[in-house]
This record gives structure tokens, sequence and C-alpha cells, in this order.
């Protein structure tokens, strides 16, 4: 057994570790995912039993290395009373451990593949891991024995036809609402995120709930990836680079022959930044844009791609447009998230004595350096006063006069010889401890429903 982790991106349900359990054998593969190391023995001890229970045998050993969450006294108790032999690697030796450490290796490697190959959240890891390590089971043969993990450990050869693309969009049956109208879709588009281990269904991550859930009743699309197949990109990269010829300035005077379409083919890749040229025919004041810009590479096609499949292009204006778009949705919920992770308030009673600040959300669209949209960030933002019709809003700012009034004041203290200091008010402000009482409203249109009066208490304030 091995322990991967801390990642660094904590996982969709939590967790930040994986535990890593191979059968010495069959060399078939668990992996449990925790949020903290402390958790390692329970999860190990429970999982014994279940073995052991299961197969009607005692285990004889288990090897680790030396970390603190296998070298403790609960391990040495429970091995002490079952009778198990606790092996160590040699310090700063994992070769030691070597069947499990490249099986570490092996699913990191996996799991790394499936999310850039379908550009899925870096929060998927542990659903990349844990369908990694089921496929490893079932279709990897034990070198001499000639059989998969799956089929030495149960004693018969494994199932396939279930298995699906990871990552794919897909349909799960919406069973569960008794309200749907004779017109509304009885179907909700998901993730595929693979296979649940307690029973024969598939782990769907729901856009619409934002929640994963298991089903059998789903329908998959496989034709319609997320990231656009290689061959597609070819396609269309091929059709663009027909548009543009590239080659050596051109020295003989044609009459709109070939050779004024002739391309220089000893020329490689890196050299598509140099001089254009252009026929007669189509002068440069016809053409559109900076000619100057080479051929658009399958990279930048491929992220222009990419990001359109998990971002909204459309900036809303308030909540109830927003509402409306599921990719806006996941932002409002990631926003939230972070106010969790970092604990930033916690939910109270509504004070009597105490004025609770009102919250809004601002919506924003990245952009990167090709003005692609990249990512929807939502904001939730304290309202530091009420606003009044004619006063605080329906009027126009200049931030323009706002840098001249710095630019002003840098001049002035540059003459008197001031001496000017910077504050940093991000760190030492938004983001410390607070000593004072401060509440603030529940989120618009994500309230606590089983306490629709209360209201946050802030912790600490938090700027990403």
């Amino acid at each position: 057994m091995d322990l991967f982790g801390p990642s660094r991106t904590m996982s969709f349900g939590g967790n930040y570790y994986a535990l890593v359990i191979v059968d010495d054998y069959s060399r078939f593969t668990r992996t449990l995912f925790l949020t903290h190391k402390r958790d390692v023995f329970h999860a190990f001890k429970k999982l014994a039993k279940i073995i052991q229970n299961k197969k009607n045998i005692k285990i004889a050993s288990i090897r680790s290395d030396h970390g603190g969450e296998f070298e403790n006294k609960d391990f040495e108790s429970f091995c002490n009373e079952n009778g198990i032999e606790h092996n160590f690697s040699a310090p700063r030796t994992p070769q030691q451990n070597g069947v499990v450490e490249r099986k570490n290796r092996s699913l990191e490697e996996i799991e790394r593949t499936l999310l850039n190959d379908t550009v899925l959240p870096k929060y998927f890891w542990a659903g990349a891991v844990n369908t990694a390590c089921y496929i490893m089971n079932r279709s990897l043969i034990r070198p001499i024995l000639k059989k998969t993990a799956y089929e030495l450990y149960n004693g018969r050869k494994p199932n396939i036809s279930h298995l699906h693309v990871f990552g794919c969009k897909c349909f799960v049956l919406n069973n569960i609402k008794d309200n749907l109208g004779k017109f509304d879709a009885k179907s909700e588009e998901g993730i595929f995120l693979g296979y649940s281990l307690n029973s024969k269904a598939f782990r769907i991550y729901n856009k619409r709930t934002i929640i994963i859930e298991e089903s059998i009743h789903v329908s998959f699309d496989e034709t319609n990836q997320i990231m656009p197949r290689k061959d597609t990109l070819d396609d269309i990269s091929d059709s663009l680079e027909g548009m543009y010829i590239h080659g050596e300035e051109h020295k003989g005077k044609g009459k709109g022959n070939d050779e004024d379409f002739q391309i220089d083919e000893t020329k490689t890749s890196k050299d598509l930044r140099r001089e254009w040229r252009t026929s007669r025919y189509h002068p440069l004041d016809n053409i559109i844009g900076d000619i100057s810009n080479g051929v658009p590479t399958r990279h930048s096609l491929k992220d222009v791609c990419n990001n359109m499949a998990f971002v909204s292009l459309i900036e809303p204006k308030n909540l109830k447009e927003a509402i409306i778009d599921e990719h806006w949705i996941i932002a409002m919920q990631e926003e939230l998230n972070h106010f969790e992770r970092n604990k930033v308030w916690e939910l109270v009673d509504k004070p009597d004595n105490h004025l609770v600040i009102g919250t809004k959300w601002v919506f924003r669209n990245k952009l990167d350096e090709h003005g692609i949209v990249i990512r929807n960030k939502a904001r939730l933002v304290a309202k530091g006063y009420s606003q009044e019709e004619g006063i605080d809003y329906e009027e126009i700012y200049a931030p323009v006069a706002r840098l001249e009034v710095i630019r002003m004041l840098l001049s002035f203290a540059s003459i008197m010889d001031f001496k000017l200091y910077q504050m940093d008010v991000k760190s030492a402000f938004l983001n410390g401890f607070i000593q004072e009482e401060v509440y603030v409203a529940q989120p618009p249109g994500f309230e606590n429903s089983e306490n629709p009066n209360h209201v946050f208490k802030l912790k600490r304030l938090y700027m990403v």
C-alpha cells in the first residue's frame, strides 16, 4: 500500500489524498480517497475486514513505507491483534515497494491523460483515478499467469461491454421529478465520470443539479466529445492552411500563372513568421487582418474548441439572466465553494441589534490574449451602501479622471520631495481575520431552504 498526495486541487468530493492498495498475487488494485492522512488507518481497517470476510482468508502481511500514516500505534495494534506482518521498505528506497509505486505512477499518468484529453476541470481528478484503476484491473494481463487482475482475484473473466469513454456527454433519465409536463425533457445532460464500486451503475455529473449521481438509466453520446478528435482538427486546419500561401519573394514577372502560388516546401514550421507573399490579383488592401500573423495552428484551434464546451460566451447583467445558464450556475457554485473551503463565514440566526449587509452577484468573462472567453467568473460582493436612483446609479463615471488625479499626486510629491508609502490592501486587510461582528445576507439564488431567515456571520474577509 502507498498514499499519494496531497493534491493541489481538492476533489469534487472534498478529498486530497488517494490510498492505493495492491493485492500482491493478482495485482488487483483498490483506490480509497481521503481528506486527511490520519484517515488512512480507518480506511484500511474497514477494507481489510471486507476482504477477509469476502475471501474467507486472513491477510498474511502488508508492505508500506515508513510514513507516519502507516507507522503508528493504530497499525501496530491492529497487526498484532490479527497476526499480520507489517513490512517496511528501507528509508529513501521506494524501489523496495516497487509494485505499488509503479501502480501509483500508472494511475497518475492515466488520470492526467483522461483529464487533459477531455478538458475536464482538475477537481474531477478522483473520478479519473478511480476510472483508471477500474480499467487497469480489467485490461492489464498479469505476466506469467496470462490473466487479468480481475480474473485472478474473482475467478472469472471480466465483462467489459459496459465500458464507455470517460468524460463523454451523456443523458441521465430524470426519474426523480413527479411533476414533469407532457413536453418536458425526460433526461438531463451530464458528464460520464466512471463506474460505481458499490452497485452496477454509472457515475454521472449532472450539469443542472451540479452533483454526481449514480444511475443505470444513461444514454451515452460518444460521437460528440467535449474535445474534438484529432481528425476533426486536421480537417479544420487543412482548410485554413489552404487560405494562406508562404514562400520567398517572387522574382519573375508572371502573367498570373502557377508560379504566383508556389510554396517553398523546404521551409519548416519555425519559418512561418517570415514575410508572406501575395498574388498580384489579390492586393494587400483587400486582405482583412494582419497577414504577418501566419497560419492558425492546431494548438490554437484546440484551445478555442475546448473552451467553448465549458464556458458561456454571454455575460449576464443580473442574476435573472445568469440562473438560466448552467455555466454561470457552476461559476457561482465555485465561488461559494471557495468561501466554504476558506471558512469565510458561518450560518447564524439573524441578529436584532446589528445591520445585515446585502450581497449581490457580479459576472465577468475572463479572456485570453486572443480575446477568447476562457472562464466565467462569478463574484459574490457585499453592498457597501444602499443605492438610490439618480445618486448611486444611472450616473456616468470617468476612470480616466481618477488616473489623472494619481498622476498629479505623483508629480506634486516629486516636486515637494514627499515620501509616499504604498499599502498592500489585499494582503493586509482583504484576506485577514476580523474582530468586529459583521453579518451579510445569504447569496441571491442560493438561499438555504431550511433556514431562509438566517444570515452569514463573517469570520474573515476574503478576496480571490
